[in-house]
């Protein structure tokens, strides 16, 4: 075991999400996410994830914050539970349903909630648009709805992280950077970048995603994945480069907690977070110079020919399903079609 609060390699601060605890009770979750050695916790409120629609929450929030304390992790507020407001609908009701008020209140809540713990940032997300719902009458009601928000933001100094999330409506950066101009660049409002979600769908390589984004990132969750698939994977079992992800996070100046992001792995939770902690601080070990040499030459069109293989460093990057174990693919060059 590491000390909970021990430097990470290169200065980042590796956070561990609690959807990917949901089999815990959230003290227990906090004790081992801390006894591996993470610096902090993405927090999800959910029921038994400090419910904030069940009674004694000041209580309740005031003994979340002494064991924060006591365990030395930092914190972030995520509001992803998927049956917490509605229990037939996942996610229901967003920002773009019929009737926002439940979510609107519990986001409000959460931004208290942030406020009480001194959370580094809040995070939320649009919600995929309902088939009954007109595009142009969706945005609206995101606009409206993210005001309230923003305002009890800004009421309790508290700092908002926008999730981009494939499939909803705001899916990528551009769209997070509409919706920014849209309700007037509100100086508390920044972006929660999730790493797989760049590899899934934006247009240009990961370490670039953080480099755009750089003057407005308030939140990373981490992850592998690949392209035009929505699915939160263990490191490794993607398509994703870290070294040269993590080198970008520490160029641009980040200093916020970078939180595993694995809502679907909670029946290991203990072991995946284990193995994730030592992938991260062997990845962020790795200098951007050795990364750049280990990475293949590019073929015709764009396909990867003759990559080199570097055992010393590990599978730290699979490039497809069948990828050989410690061969390296750089992001920029891969081609997935």
């Amino acid at each position: 075991m590491t000390a909970a609060g021990s430097a990470n390699p290169g200065g980042l601060r590796f956070g561990y999400g609690t959807n990917g605890f949901a089999n815990h009770r959230l003290d227990d979750a906090l004790a081992v996410i801390a006894d591996l050695g993470y610096t902090g916790v993405a927090l999800t409120l959910d029921h038994d994830h400090l419910d904030p629609f069940a009674p004694g929450l000041a209580r309740r929030v005031d003994a979340v914050g002494r064991r924060l304390a006591d365990l030395g992790l930092g914190l972030v507020i995520e509001t992803g539970a998927r049956y917490l407001l509605d229990p037939w609908h996942k996610h229901a009701p967003t920002l773009l349903h019929d009737d926002p008020a439940l979510r609107i209140e519990f986001l409000r809540r959460a931004v208290a909630i942030g406020a009480d713990l001194d959370a580094e940032a809040v995070s939320f997300w649009a919600g995929v648009r309902p088939e009954s719902v007109p595009p142009a009458v969706a945005w609206d009601r995101l606009v409206a709805g993210c005001a309230p928000v923003v305002e009890a933001a800004d009421a309790a100094g508290v700092t908002l992280g926008f999730e981009p999330e494939p499939g909803m409506l705001v899916e990528d950066i551009a769209d997070w950077r509409r919706l920014y101009a849209a309700l007037g660049a509100p100086p508390r409002l920044g972006i929660t970048l999730d790493i797989g979600h760049c590899r899934c769908l934006e247009p240009i390589p990961v370490p670039d995603c953080v480099h755009a984004v750089a003057t407005h990132l308030v939140n990373v969750q981490i992850d592998d994945m690949r392209r035009g698939v929505h699915e939160h994977l263990e490191f490794g079992t993607g398509e994703i480069d870290f070294p040269p992800v993590l080198a970008a996070l520490r160029e641009v100046g980040y200093r916020g907690l970078v939180a595993v992001e694995l809502p679907r792995h909670s029946h290991a939770a203990p072991s995946i977070a284990a193995r994730s902690l030592h992938f991260l601080h062997t990845a962020a070990s790795v200098s951007p110079t050795v990364a750049a040499a280990a990475s293949p030459t590019v073929g015709v069109a764009g396909m990867v020919a003759a990559p080199i293989e570097d055992t010393s460093l590990g599978a730290l990057c699979s490039a497809s399903t069948d990828a050989t174990p410690g061969v390296r693919y750089r992001d920029s060059d891969r081609c997935v079609g």
